[in-house]
């Protein structure tokens, strides 16, 4: 792989040789499709390669032969993605091509309408060329389903690209793209951007319209990702904003105005910023490759001239997991039991298992207690982070899953960082033995639910603060590992700005070898 080739182009860098007429949109997409064409069979990341991108490519072709400087300046504001190619999840809908979710049962349904996020990309002069995989109704952090079987992470594809945006993630580091959309309801942005080595945004809950009736579920949220905090920062910037078909939305206008992910301020107004750092989140068992990759980022940006201070958060893994699954229990489970209901026989076996732990968990708390402890956690973060400008966390206290598992019996954790599925046992929650102040020990460490495994869901119960998923290394086991930079609520430029001091200090390729 080199990254002169075509295909490994960024969006900025591509937008910059459309505007100075060195490479033309068709080029670039042809070697996008090009890179599907020769990788996906080795990774499975693409459910579709989208013939209609040609026709958009064509004529952002003719715009920009023809263009003067006015135009180009024009285009710039009105349509800032003309020409680009983007990836979009499966789950959002294109106008009379099928909408699935990964179910079997409705591999023949046709979406009637798109959805706001891909509207919005066409409106800014973008296109879809190639829809992306994700498990069975975006319920798991593995990507995987009997509709389009699994789903490997290019760096290493024995192992997942995590989920449910798994497919957008694998997909952006082997350079089928420079970026693509994702959702995020407990991770499934932020988790497939670290273990691919990409750049994913949370953004706080109302920033960016989605889907009724279950847009109105607080814990959820449509996103960016790409291979770089700049494209990251280009693709949020058309995606927010009022829609009047999600009322929950919030006027976003002046939304990262100014903000130049290159720009050597960047890194220069570090200086007096105060960051705090939590590694574990309380008691989550982090592995020490993990801990060493965060520690060096927080290590670079106090080099730089940021105070950083370690906190500590009085959350237990298993206590995060019964607030949310509460939360899951009295909204998701229903409403993946009304769009399943008669083809339980069709559906993947962690379908079935998210269905029941989340019912299992609704029927010990009220929908009111899931709400009190909800409460308690922001209310911690709050406290927690007062004084401080963002906190930095790992993203994932596992370094890697296996692609191919469903972790239906928990979660065995070796001394890799590699999660195993755990074989016997009754699932449940609460966290096993081998978990200590070192996180996980020479003996590993077993997790009766993997969702503990991983150090998002938190900022769900907490959703309106914004994060950004930025790499922060490699683990062990030859995947990269993230960090999540959150911030106070709706203050995504702060996440943004220390988000691009961490690439420009510690810069990182976004293309797995291949």
């Amino acid at each position: 792989m080199s990254g002169s080739e075509t295909w490994a182009l960024s969006a900025t860098e591509a937008l910059a040789m459309f505007r100075s007429k060195e490479l033309s949109p068709v080029e670039y997409l042809s070697a996008q499709i090009g890179r599907i064409t020769t990788e996906d069979d080795r990774i499975n990341a693409v459910t579709e390669v989208v013939e209609e991108a040609v026709t958009s490519a064509r004529e952002a072709e003719a715009f920009y032969a023809s263009a003067t400087p006015d135009n180009l300046t024009e285009a710039a504001d009105s349509q800032p993605l003309l020409g680009l190619p983007v990836i979009a999840k499966e789950k959002h809908a294109i106008t009379n091509r099928t909408l699935t979710q990964g179910l079997m049962h409705e591999r023949d349904t046709v979406a009637a309408a798109e959805a706001a996020i891909i509207r919005r990309i066409r409106l800014a002069g973008g296109f879809v060329h190639a829809r992306a995989t994700s498990p069975e109704l975006s319920c798991a952090t593995i990507t995987h389903s009997p509709m389009w079987g699994v789903t490997r992470n290019p760096w290493n594809p024995e192992l997942s690209p995590g989920g449910s945006s798994g497919g957008s993630g694998a997909a952006l580091a082997a350079g089928y793209g420079p970026m693509a959309t994702a959702s995020d309801i407990a991770g499934s942005t932020r988790l497939p951007a670290a273990f691919t080595g990409t750049v994913g945004f949370k953004a706080p809950y109302g920033r960016i319209p989605g889907l009724q009736p279950l847009a109105a579920d607080w814990y959820r949220g449509d996103g960016p990702m790409a291979r770089t905090v700049a494209d990251t920062a280009l693709l949020a910037r058309v995606m927010v904003g009022v829609d009047p078909s999600d009322h929950a939305t919030i006027e976003s206008s002046g939304f990262l105005d100014g903000f130049d992910a290159s720009s050597a301020e960047v890194v220069d107004g570090l200086k007096g910023t105060r960051i705090a750092m939590c590694l574990r989140l309380g008691d989550f068992p982090v592995g020490e490759d993990i801990i060493t990759n965060t520690s060096a980022v927080a290590s670079a940006l106090e080099a730089a001239g940021a105070i950083v201070e370690e906190i500590e958060l009085p959350w237990t893994a298993e206590r995060i997991f019964e607030t949310a699954f509460t939360h899951f229990g009295h909204l998701l489970a229903p409403a993946m039991r009304t769009s399943t209901r008669g083809h339980e026989d069709t559906l993947a076996d962690y379908t079935l298992q998210f269905m029941a732990d989340a019912e299992a968990v609704a029927s010990r708390h009220t929908f009111y207690e899931g709400l009190a402890a909800e409460a308690q956690i922001q209310a911690e973060l709050a406290t927690a982070i007062e004084g401080f400008d963002v906190l930095l966390a790992p993203t994932s206290a596992v370094a890697g899953l296996e692609a191919d598992s469903s972790y239906l019996d928990g979660i065995t954790v070796d001394s890799s960082g590699i999660g195993r599925e755990s074989s016997g046992g009754v699932q449940g929650t609460g966290v096993g033995t081998g978990v200590g102040a070192g996180g996980v020990g020479s003996e590993g460490v077993r997790l009766e639910h993997y969702w503990q495994a991983h150090m998002t869901m938190p900022f769900n119960i907490c959703n309106r603060v914004p994060i950004v998923n930025v790499p922060s290394g490699m683990a062990d086991c030859g995947i990269p590992t993230g960090l999540q930079v959150i911030a106070h609520a709706f203050d995504d430029r702060a996440a943004f700005d220390v988000a691009a001091a961490v690439e420009q200090l510690v810069p990182w390729t976004g293309l797995a070898p291949g």
